[in-house]
């Protein structure tokens, strides 16, 4: 069964390349295309994609505010966000309204096509460059309360959220921990879970908001 995406972006040229380039992969397919955050709202209601691509800067209605609409509407919409290195503030705005994860315009396309069927698969990510800027504005945001079901994670539950909120990899939690990959991925869904967070963007979210990192 093929993914499906909605490519949100105000220039016309760009939302042309991604169709190019996600429309060579088999296993991923095209379904709308959006220039406004407000038709993003409409097509994914309509389309009901697996993945929105969306661009944070346009008309009508910005990113972040479609993101937040989306989400509402269906609480288990998959948003991949598009950005710059010089757009951290939304960035960490997009964190907050519930975006899957993060990539660069300037990644390489196979990284793009790569955190597509990562969302897709239902997990979270965030493109490494983006990671350290975040984590750099979480660094300097006030601290909060430290989330309920904290104290119900094992100790290498506990490892494992650190290691999410340094923005490592399963495959590189696994290295560091010197355990398998399943063994991470079980971990981390047990401290999602515990914390009732939906994906380890919102684990980011909350380990660095409570100062755990």
């Amino acid at each position: 069964m093929s993914i499906r995406v909605l490519v949100v972006d105000d220039q016309a040229m760009i939302r042309a390349g991604f169709r190019m380039l996600l429309g060579d992969e088999p296993d991923i397919e095209v379904v709308a295309e959006a220039s406004t955050g407000l038709q993003a709202v409409h097509a994914a209601a309509k389309f009901d994609p697996d993945v929105v691509l969306m661009d944070i800067r346009m008309p009508e209605l910005d990113g972040l505010e479609a993101t937040r609409r989306i989400i509402a509407a269906d609480p288990d919409a998959r948003v991949l966000i598009l950005t710059t290195f010089d757009l951290d503030e939304y960035v960490y705005e997009a964190l907050h309204s519930g975006a899957s994860g993060f990539v660069l315009k300037d990644d390489p396309p196979e990284q793009l096509i790569a955190a597509v069927r990562t969302v897709a698969a239902g997990d979270a990510l965030l493109s490494p460059g983006v990671t350290r800027r975040v984590i750099a504005r979480f660094a300097s945001a006030p601290r909060v309360e430290a989330p309920a079901g904290l104290d119900d994670l094992t100790s290498r539950e506990h490892e494992v959220l650190l290691l999410v909120a340094e923005g490592l990899s399963n495959g590189e939690i696994a290295e560091r921990l010197v355990i398998g990959e399943t063994t991470v991925k079980t971990h981390v869904a047990h401290v999602l879970q515990k914390l009732g967070l939906r994906d380890r963007v919102q684990a980011v979210v909350v380990a660095h908001q409570a100062g755990l990192v």
